[in-house]
């Protein structure tokens, strides 16, 4: 049980859960402001304005270099990792997301005749655009920045 309660004493970590939480409320607001509609499914599903991940690692990163130094090897290790993070979420995962919406636009016209072809479709948003890794990131930084005193 004092396991626990170390973890939760750890600040940089809170404020990293925190800046994703926060970046994953902003997207149902964002959604709901889009479409009239509360959707509770973009708290869970990737992709969409701000990117969470962005936030999680850009707040991450922050905190490291907040409490151990800007100079430190952990910093550079959570820098690092950030934007392998980010790369990935504008680069590949978009990709991906791109891949699958042709895909399922390959079976929706070649299939539309048979109807024993009954495959679920790709889920097509998987990555993120630039400017939403980039909001995602700029939450992240301030949220650890506005934590800065806590550390």
């Amino acid at each position: 049980m004092r396991d626990v309660s170390e973890i939760l004493d750890n600040h940089v970590l809170l404020v990293a859960l925190i800046a994703c939480l926060v970046a994953q409320v902003l997207k149902a607001i964002i959604e709901y402001l889009r479409h009239g509609k509360i959707n509770l499914r973009v708290l869970v599903e990737t992709g969409g304005m701000p990117s969470a991940h962005s936030a999680l690692v850009t707040a991450l990163a922050g905190g490291i270099g907040q409490t151990m130094g800007w100079a430190s090897p952990a910093f550079a290790v959570t820098s690092v990792f950030a934007v392998i993070v980010m790369y990935d979420a504008a680069g590949v995962r978009q990709a991906a997301g791109k891949q699958a919406r042709i895909l399922n636009q390959i079976v929706d016209e070649f299939f539309q005749e048979n109807t024993e072809f009954n495959e679920d479709r790709l889920k097509e948003l998987l990555g993120h655009t630039p400017v939403q890794v980039i909001a995602g990131s700029a939450l992240g930084a301030a949220i650890s920045c506005l934590a800065a005193p806590a550390y």
